[in-house]
């Protein structure tokens, strides 16, 4: 069982989040954080954030513009989609790390971020900008490159000040404007993840499928080799999702093998403090 949660952003925006408190006495507390074209009720977020809360409290959230409005599951709210920056997403994840430290049962345990694919990014980034926070990130098939745009893509942006990207579920052209480009311009060097956490001691995990996209495994592979320390666990024949759909049907031997995984390297984490 899970409690809804909203945090106003200032902007008429709103994070949508659950919360899923631990079953036995709670070790920590762990933050999902959703990727591209995703969002907390996706498929396999509730049923692993439940999986999760045995021994520890976990949240999962809507990030404020990642397009998904009050029904929880249809991409109503494409033109905040198309002006979400990363530095809006960390700005929310801030709002979420200040949410946690004013609840009782949840302030002054260590935190731990899951992130799925640009989540993990995400997540990445914002604990190297807050080691004080994070005691940890597990980056489910994650990107260590935040540019996700194609070369056609950031053109028409550059040149209309827009482009789009099929929602391949949905069939909807989601709209990307300029402004994501200039961020991602901006702030080159806070967000180059490999070479911050060649800097960094921060405890990271890679938990990949061997399906998922050359792309994204080819910069586990660069972290890796940069980080000998960081472990890359990667499940057999696991793809993107863990070979999992939405609507969520059933988990599948991928999906637990991910989640108990990224269960028994918090625990290490945590014992070892």
């Amino acid at each position: 069982m899970s409690t809804a949660f909203e945090l106003p952003t200032g902007d008429n925006s709103v994070i949508r989040g659950n919360r899923f408190l631990a079953r036995q006495s709670a070790q920590g507390v762990i933050i999902v954080v959703h990727g591209y074209k995703g969002f907390k009720d996706w498929g396999m977020f509730p049923y692993a954030a439940s999986q999760l809360s045995e021994n520890y409290h976990v949240l999962t959230f809507n990030f404020s513009h990642n397009g998904v409005g009050e029904d929880l599951q249809q991409f109503t709210e494409l033109e905040k989609f198309a002006v979400n920056t990363y530095s809006q997403e960390l700005s929310d994840l801030a709002l979420i790390l200040e949410y946690v430290s004013t609840q009782p049962e949840l302030g002054n345990l260590p935190i731990y971020l899951v992130g799925h694919s640009r989540g993990a990014g995400v997540s990445l980034v914002y604990a190297l900008d807050h080691p004080e926070q994070i005691a940890g990130v597990c980056s489910w098939n994650g990107v260590t490159n935040l540019d996700l745009f194609t070369a056609e893509q950031k053109e028409e942006m550059r040149t209309h000040g827009r482009s789009y990207v099929t929602n391949g579920r949905t069939g909807q052209q989601m709209p990307l404007d300029v402004l994501i480009l200039d961020d991602l311009d901006q702030h080159k060097a806070r967000y180059a993840i490999i070479e911050r956490l060649t800097q960094s001691t921060l405890p990271v995990v890679l938990i990949q499928g061997t399906e998922d996209s050359a792309r994204l495994r080819e910069g586990s592979s660069t972290l890796v080799q940069a980080r000998h320390d960081i472990p890359w666990l990667q499940i057999p024949g696991g793809t993107h999702t863990f070979n999992t759909v939405h609507p969520f049907q059933e988990t599948t031997p991928q999906l637990e093998q991910a989640i108990s995984e990224t269960r028994r390297q918090i625990d290490e984490w945590n014992h070892s403090k």
